[in-house]
């Protein structure tokens, strides 16, 4: 596995909570951390089928068009009743002609469920981090749980006040953050980042 030996790094992304949530968990290294807007970059087009593709796309884009390594998250609710549904869509579902609408998303997954519907669910996350010579390395989190409705808790972002994670009876909604990122999917895929590419 190859180790990341540099002092900067591209996250690849133009979600502000997401470069913030990266930003924390990579404080310890003393990496300067830089996001597609810094750099003027376009959003590639998510093509993939699976988190790794799309990860991938975004992660290889960034590092060949800044020449520095790059990090990219592709993550989403897989919904068991709903066959994994939204999966990589998961963003998607919250698309509006005036930007993304998380509660009409979550209310979009309520409404696809059957009313005895097994409501397990499990929040993915993927990491890959690339460097432009076009080497990566792959890393896969989760966090199992339910989906509670209705929605509880003015935290987090996207879908965090319906998942209620395993072990817990509040939601990532209600959870404070600091706790959250160190039970989430992110922070599982993270950990194992960590441990193969940063230790």
């Amino acid at each position: 596995m190859r180790k990341f030996t540099g002092d900067q790094l591209v996250v690849a992304t133009h979600n502000k909570g997401k470069l913030e949530e990266i930003s924390a968990l990579l404080a310890p290294f003393g990496v300067k951390i830089t996001s597609n807007d810094d750099h003027g970059l376009p959003e590639p087009v998510e093509d993939g089928l699976t988190f790794i593709d799309n990860a991938r796309i975004k992660a290889h884009a960034a590092a060949k068009a800044t020449g520095l390594p790059a990090l990219a998250d592709d993550s989403g609710l897989s919904v068991d009743a709903l066959d994994g549904a939204p999966g990589i869509y998961t963003a998607d579902w919250a698309e509006t002609p005036n930007g993304r609408d998380f509660a009409m998303a979550m209310q979009k997954v309520e409404n696809a469920l059957p009313a005895d519907a097994d409501r397990t669910a499990q929040f993915n996350c993927t990491l890959v981090l690339a460097w432009p010579d076009g080497h990566d390395e792959v890393f896969a989190g989760i966090m199992p749980g339910t989906l509670v409705w209705p929605m509880r808790g003015a935290g987090g972002h996207g879908y965090d006040p319906v998942f209620q994670p395993n072990g817990y009876d509040i939601t990532f909604g209600e959870m404070d953050p600091v706790e959250k990122n160190k039970i989430s999917h992110r922070a599982d895929a993270f950990a194992k980042l960590v441990s193969g590419c940063f230790d």
